[in-house]
């Protein structure tokens, strides 16, 4: 899990508390119950972050160059992979507390199965949608029922999961032949700025 400390849109929202516990620690405990880890590390340039870490959670610390806003996911999983070796890496990002341990064992067993080379989290879009002033996914003289249109798959930055081979060749964290999570509207909840968390929080004692 890449964490940092100071986020530009909300500051502190990693380690401010979601629901009693900081926002970090939800996925991190949902990670730690799937049983399916070797190890579990936070990536994190700042030794702040140890005392909200969960038990059996590793702090791994990064360069603080890492914390610029031009850094993107390439440069922090090279630099994360250099330090941990392994054949399946869990990408999971703390700002998206509702991920399941249901959602993450089913991408971990999906990659883990060989079947899949990577896994992700998505939400279904099977409504009219329109690019550059245009149609994109349906006919506009023949409107077909919603439920007939071919969906459409949002990315979501719940968790990733990918073999060592995907990023070695493909330099990215989603292979050719990926496992596709459909999540539900909680679990694709993802924390960018204070507005989320107010969601976030609506959503939290939810079940």
């Amino acid at each position: 899990m890449p964490i940092k400390l100071m986020n530009e849109r909300c500051p502190g929202k990693n380690i401010r508390l979601l629901g009693g516990k900081p926002l970090l620690q939800h996925e991190l405990d949902n990670l730690k119950l799937t049983h399916l880890c070797d190890s579990i590390n936070v990536y994190c340039s700042d030794e702040a972050v140890v005392p909200f870490l969960p038990e059996g959670v590793n702090f791994l610390q990064r360069p603080a160059s890492l914390d610029l806003p031009t850094s993107n996911f390439s440069q922090i999983f090279t630099c994360f992979m250099s330090e941990i070796d392994a054949d399946i890496y869990v990408y999971a990002h703390a700002t998206a507390p509702f991920i399941t341990k249901e959602t993450m064992a089913q991408c971990i067993e999906a990659v883990a199965s060989g079947e899949h080379d990577s896994a992700f989290c998505a939400v279904k879009l099977q409504d009219y949608l329109w690019q550059n002033g245009q149609p994109l996914n349906f006919d506009a003289t023949n409107l077909p029922r919603t439920q007939d249109l071919e969906p459409i798959y949002q990315e979501t930055s719940g968790v990733y999961v990918f073999t060592k081979e995907v990023f070695e060749k493909h330099h990215r964290r989603i292979g050719v032949k990926p496992f596709i999570k459909e999540v539900s509207f909680k679990e694709a909840i993802d924390i960018d700025n204070p507005e989320d968390f107010d969601l976030a929080e609506i959503f939290v004692n939810i079940k």
